[in-house]
């Protein structure tokens, strides 16, 4: 059982980590967004499959509610109702090639360092990383280090997270030229002679 137990767990791995990659690469690679988008939130589900079966229930859930359930279908959502014109988009793409390039050979720099850290130096990590006890589960010990040792960077980024959503929302009702804005309380007060028009046709005749 032992044997047939650990072969379902690498099957299970393997299986999501091909999707995981599989999608990643769908993401940008795909012409439409929204196919993207929709490959993003595939994405988190193999990530959140991969975090169960390394025992880290806790990291799977934050992926599937906060990534899938907020930020992959409010971005989503925003794609599908602007009007973007992805043909000017594109246009730019050979333009910031070499900065994204550059970019992307930083993050691949530091993902050496720390791989190569795990290779080369494995007790490195063990001295930085917190002692969990045996009988506390992985969402205790986790709670129990952010709500004590790191409360106040875990506040700090709650009130940048906050003064961002007060930054988008006044982005959003910000007067604009050409855009019509909903007065709910000009709504209410119009009477009825004032938007609708009765006229009595004669029977047989047009208006």
């Amino acid at each position: 059982m032992g044997t047939i137990g650990t072969l379902l767990q690498a099957l299970a791995f393997y299986m999501f980590a091909f999707f995981a990659v599989a999608s990643a690469v769908m993401v940008i690679s795909a012409r439409n967004p929204v196919h993207s988008v929709l490959f993003l939130i595939l994405v988190f589900f193999n990530s959140a499959g991969l975090f169960v079966l390394m025992g880290a229930e806790f990291l799977a859930m934050i992926l599937v509610v906060v990534y899938v359930g907020a930020v992959a279908v409010l971005f989503m959502f925003v794609v599908m109702m602007l009007d973007i014109n992805f043909v000017e988009l594109r246009q730019g793409f050979l333009q910031y090639l070499p900065i994204g390039g550059l970019i992307g050979l930083v993050l691949l720099a530091e993902l050496l360092v720390i791989f190569g850290g795990w290779a080369f130096a494995p007790e490195a990590t063990g001295s930085v990383a917190a002692p969990t006890p045996d009988a506390t589960t992985n969402t205790h010990a986790l709670g129990e280090l952010i709500y004590t040792h790191y409360v106040y960077l875990f506040q700090s980024a709650g009130m940048v997270l906050l003064v961002a959503m007060i930054g988008a929302i006044i982005l959003t009702h910000r007067n604009r030229a050409g855009v019509r804005r909903q007065s709910i309380s000009k709504q209410l007060a119009r009477r009825a002679e004032k938007t609708v028009e009765v006229r009595k046709v004669p029977t047989g005749k047009g208006i």
